[in-house]
């Protein structure tokens, strides 16, 4: 069956096609997700439930133009942006265990692996940057791609990579001799 003959019967309320449109598009979807929670798994679920409740809420308004999965990307990414700042809201007005040490004793922290160093940088990153670089380099999106589901000039896209890419050396750049072989 083809997407579209899918969209058709998601549309007069068939919740098997329903289903058949949800296992096509979700995986891809949780993985954007999972990047743009920062590796949270808890969240990512979250996200792409919200994802596509929202999706199939306006399936009626997909105007065709570009591809289901493109549409559905953007809306990932919406939705996991959002989500990521209220996340950055509440975990700010917390008080980390590892953070709070006692008067008598100064604990060292562990030093990060490569891993967290390079999520906390991807993490930094200005939201315009940080999209564009994980649904390119860490996703495999096309520059056409991530232009269409970002509504955004392909050129824009391109430029925006490089900047991130050169604010991730500049924030690793520290690192940079550790891992040379």
């Amino acid at each position: 069956m083809t997407e579209s003959q899918l969209i058709e019967r998601v549309l007069m309320g068939d919740p098997v096609a329903e289903r058949e449109l949800y296992d096509r598009h979700v995986d891809r979807v949780y993985r954007l997700a999972y990047r743009l929670a920062d590796g949270d798994a808890d969240l990512a679920r979250d996200f792409t439930q919200d994802v596509f409740v929202r999706a199939f809420d306006r399936l009626s308004d997909f105007r065709r133009e570009a591809q289901l999965s493109t549409w559905l990307h953007s809306i990932t990414v919406s939705v996991a942006l959002n989500g990521m700042r209220k996340v950055r809201r509440w975990r700010s007005r917390e008080t980390e265990l590892n953070d709070v040490t006692s008067r008598h004793a100064a604990v060292k922290p562990d030093e990060p692996g490569l891993r967290s160093r390079l999520r906390a940088a991807v993490g930094k990153l200005p939201e315009k940057y940080r999209s564009v670089f994980v649904m390119y380099d860490v996703e495999g999106y096309t520059h056409e791609e991530i232009g269409a589901a970002l509504g955004m000039p392909i050129g824009t896209s391109k430029a925006r990579l490089s900047r991130a890419r050169a604010k991730l050396r500049a924030e690793l750049a520290e690192y940079a001799g550790e891992w040379a072989s």
